[in-house]
């Protein structure tokens, strides 16, 4: 196998900040928030104890042609969104299809097409069911669908590994492009399932902030009075490729992605270890593809979910990894500001940390009011500069049934 440098070359997001990456980032520099009241009547029906939530702030079937939409899951739409804008980002690079591979990802997959159409069979019977419920639902929708529209034969590739999903992808694309399997990779994740079927569920859990009277200020990562997460939707896409493959056609490049680390916690199916051993392990995996130390790294996009049992663990695991050094690195939470986007977060908090160290700035973390104790990562409510010299900056992800994923990038 051999080690080609990997370059990211194009981005493409529709999150609750914007329906594009440059739209998402400038509002999140600007301390924005895209958690909102949720406008619709099963709030009220249902009664349910969580009414807001951070959904995308473009509506992906205004994007799409209305034929293209009506095949597709709004997940599977939203990934469409997000990976056309990458692909143009990326100069719409020629390519052989064979040589076009797909790592995409999602937690939960088609769940509101799964939900309509059980509501149809129940309220209309057997024959009112789309033909295309299961093209729509099924997990891997958003990979196919990609590898059809932008003609990828390489490979197309489905992980579902809850919260740590398409930061998985992103190292998977890493090892598929080491391997010689492709010479370019879509890779990213998709989310939307914001639906009173999973606010009941995770209000049940004891997971969501119920702020209900402020939402814009729920998601309070590393704060003391933090009482959950806030639920998000979107989609993030990177496009990934051989520096020399970059390099040969004239493409920008805005960073390189020098590593990743992989683990499991084996612990917990809902709680992540309190020692954060299998995180740790993520974090080491990761410095060590990417040759680095933990003197090298500038800079950290935590997972930092705004849960009360989350944050400090992450904090104990990077505390375990980098030493009493965690403390004087720049960490930016950017949940505070999206929610959490289930699958399409790491891919989110991805381009996120590639605009960082290309821009030089960690972006705020919103909503810290007082800062616990026990969470003492340096974080601050405005932007931080990162200062001259090389970058190299980490994004955790971490995820329900003990998933743990870390990407490095490098600035170039």
């Amino acid at each position: 196998m051999s080690n080609p440098r990997i370059v990211v070359t194009g981005i493409g997001a529709s999150s609750p900040l914007g329906g594009t990456a440059p739209e998402s980032w400038t509002a999140l520099l600007n301390g924005e928030s895209g958690a909102r009241t949720l406008e619709y009547d099963w709030v009220e029906e249902f009664q349910l104890p969580v009414t807001f939530a951070a959904e995308a702030k473009v509506r992906p079937e205004s994007v799409l042609a209305r034929p293209v939409a009506k095949r597709l899951d709004p997940s599977a739409q939203l990934a469409m969104v997000a990976a056309m804008e990458a692909w143009e980002d990326a100069g719409s690079p020629e390519i052989d299809p064979d040589r076009l591979g797909v790592d995409f990802a999602t937690g939960i997959g088609g769940l509101r097409t799964l939900l309509d159409g059980w509501d149809v069979l129940r309220e209309k019977g057997a024959r009112r069911v789309l033909p295309m419920t299961v093209p729509m639902l099924m997990p891997n929708a958003a990979a196919g669908n990609l590898s059809l529209h932008f003609n990828a034969r390489a490979y197309a590739r489905t992980v579902a590994s809850a919260c740590a999903s398409s930061t998985e992808s992103i190292v998977n694309a890493i090892e598929h492009i080491r391997a010689g399997y492709a010479d370019v990779v879509i890779a990213g994740g998709t989310e939307s399932v914001i639906h009173p079927v999973t606010i009941a569920a995770f209000s049940s859990m004891q997971a969501l902030s119920k702020r209900n009277d402020d939402p814009a200020t729920a998601s309070r990562p590393a704060s003391i009075d933090r009482d959950g997460f806030v639920m998000g939707e979107g989609a993030a896409v990177l496009i990934l490729e051989t520096e020399e493959h970059a390099k040969a056609r004239g493409a920008k490049i805005y960073a390189a992605v020098v590593g990743g680390g992989v683990t499991a916690d084996s612990y917990h199916i809902t709680a992540n270890d309190p020692e954060g051993l299998g995180a740790a392990r993520a974090v080491r995996l990761a410095l060590e593809m990417a040759d680095a130390s933990v003197d090298d790294v500038t800079h950290i996009n935590a997972h930092a979910t705004s849960t009360p049992v989350g944050d400090p663990n992450e904090y104990t695991a990077l505390r375990s990894v980098f030493g009493a050094r965690i403390d004087d690195i720049p960490v930016s939470a950017t949940k505070a500001s999206t929610g959490h986007l289930l699958g399409g977060t790491g891919a989110l908090e991805a381009i996120f940390t590639v605009l960082a160290i290309q821009n030089r700035v960690a972006p705020p973390t919103i909503n810290l009011s007082t800062q616990d104790p026990e969470v003492p990562f340096r974080i601050s409510g405005s932007p931080i500069p990162l200062g001259d010299g090389p970058q190299l900056a980490i994004s955790n992800s971490f995820g329900f049934g003990g998933h743990n994923a870390v990407a490095a990038f490098a600035s170039v």
